[in-house]
């Protein structure tokens, strides 16, 4: 069966936890037989955990989850939670007969969004971590996305509801390339394929959604408005890599930021993208790369329009059914 989400790819689960009345969440992606990894921290100001260890010039080649949460810093705890799971499931690196489970992430800033107090904890992170499973699971305001919000350029208080989005491709001659992604971006989301602004700045005199690189020239820095610009996600594909590739896909995938995003990658924010080859047939990286960054455009467009109106936060729902 096809579900239209990252768990198409063999080896790919996925579960969410969140807090609704803090506005908070995470989402866990278990690899649990392991899968080769890259990265690529395209923001200025990431918040991660284990990115480093993924330098293909390090030893470590194999991660068994990858944590996506709110709560900035202070949500990397939730990763603790993933790897406290997965030694209880024997699940990890056997370093010196010590089961470690390599467990990288990163995390976005929802703290202005309901109770900034309430963040991912240790407990959320297992229980995300326990929930996981291939098939169809929530999207929009689900896990890492509870909180997330696009269109902050005007400032955080004229917003639009960001969310969490997943999307996969399947091409004939067997690749399965997937994508998820919490989508928190200061700028506007568009629909590459047409140029339409989804979700943006919202004019608070006529309700229309503005143009963020129009109101970008009028800024003196964007560094003057809270609320951060922060999408963070995962590709997979049923491959095998060396971590030199992964890490080539992971770079790749941004482009689809880029197509999407507007502005995107600015100083102020921590872009990060995963890319997980969890084993199956040698595809051309190229191949890969380019499925896995369209992949990504369909799970950014789909985090937009899953998202749900939160707290007097208008969503793409909301605006296109007034």
């Amino acid at each position: 069966m096809v579900y239209g989400n990252i768990t198409d790819v063999p080896g790919i689960k996925v579960g969410n936890a969140e807090n609704m009345d803090a506005l908070t969440g995470c989402t866990v992606i278990l690899t649990e037989k392991g899968a080769t990894c890259g990265v690529d921290v395209r923001g200025s100001a990431p918040g991660t955990r284990e990115t480093d260890l993924l330098n293909p010039v390090n030893t470590v080649d194999k991660v068994h989850g990858i944590c996506l949460t709110g709560g900035s810093a202070y949500g990397l705890e939730a990763a603790s939670g993933v790897m406290q799971y997965l030694e209880e499931k024997k699940i990890g690196l056997d370093v010196a007969g010590f089961n470690v489970p390599i467990v990288p992430g990163a995390v976005l800033f929802d703290l202005l969004v309901g109770n900034g107090k309430i963040r991912p904890t240790k407990e959320m992170g297992y229980e995300a971590a326990k929930k996981a499973a291939a098939g169809e699971f929530a999207l929009g305001n689900s896990g890492a996305g509870c909180g997330a919000t696009v269109g902050k350029l005007a400032g955080p208080d004229q917003c639009m509801k960001g969310g969490l989005g997943s999307a996969s491709i399947q091409l004939k001659n067997g690749l399965t390339v997937g994508a998820i992604v919490a989508v928190n971006a200061v700028g506007d989301v568009r629909d590459p394929s047409a140029g339409e602004i989804l979700a943006g700045p919202v004019n608070k005199e006529t309700g229309e959604i503005m143009d963020s690189m129009k109101l970008l020239e009028t800024l003196p820095s964007i560094e003057t408005f809270a609320g951060g610009n922060t999408t963070i996600g995962a590709v997979a594909a049923n491959t095998t890599m060396t971590k030199a590739e992964a890490t080539k896909v992971a770079q790749v995938t941004h482009n689809a930021l880029a197509r999407t995003i507007f502005p995107s990658h600015t100083m102020n924010d921590g872009d990060t993208i995963f890319a997980l080859a969890t084993g199956g047939d040698k595809y051309p990286v190229d191949l890969v790369a380019n499925m896995a960054a369209k992949a990504m455009e369909m799970a950014i467009i789909r985090a937009i329009k899953a998202a749900e109106e939160i707290s007097g936060i208008p969503a793409y729902k909301s605006k296109s059914n007034k």
